[in-house]
């Protein structure tokens, strides 16, 4: 029989510009943008995070990124590890494989946000996942759209499915 419990859950937000975005975007967007956001969902002990090659998981704070910026608390789930890892590995074969990665439409955030609901029936913070509208919604974002769609964002971890 599987041990029953509560398990907290958080958000970790990076920040990939180290507050360049705060600085540059009114210039080059017209707009304030906070930051080029990172997120990966704290459950069970790792970070699990979506990237270009697919599902990663680290320990906590342990990518190439550091510590994270800001940590949110989604709360608790009563979704024990091995079920948790099920429901990874299957998103890991179908919707969240390396090359379904998209950084405007199918993201690190994107995945976050999915798996927080998953665990907790809450989403991540909005200002994350309506950032990518936001800067496609410029004239600058429209003409960087081609450039930006080719980048593949990857701080490290071991990739779930042990797939690189």
């Amino acid at each position: 029989m599987e041990q029953t419990g509560s398990y907290p859950v958080k958000v970790y937000i990076y920040d990939l510009s180290r507050g360049m975005a705060r600085q540059l975007s009114p210039l080059m967007l017209g707009k304030q943008v906070d930051g080029i956001w990172h997120t990966a969902i704290v459950v069970h002990g790792k970070e699990y995070f979506f990237v270009g090659e697919g599902i990663n998981n680290c320990s906590p704070g342990g990518t190439p990124l550091g510590e994270p910026d800001s940590v949110v608390d989604l709360g608790s789930t009563e979704v024990p590890e091995e079920i948790f890892m099920d429901y990874l590995t299957s998103l890991a074969e179908s919707t969240y494989r390396g090359d379904k990665y998209n950084l405007f439409e199918h993201n690190c955030n994107t995945f976050s946000n999915e798996v927080a609901q998953f665990l907790t029936g809450k989403k991540i913070p909005s200002y994350i996942t309506d950032l990518p509208s936001e800067v496609l919604s410029t004239p600058f974002g429209q003409a960087l759209r081609p450039l930006l769609d080719s980048i593949v964002i990857n701080p490290g971890g071991n990739n779930i499915t042990g797939q690189r």
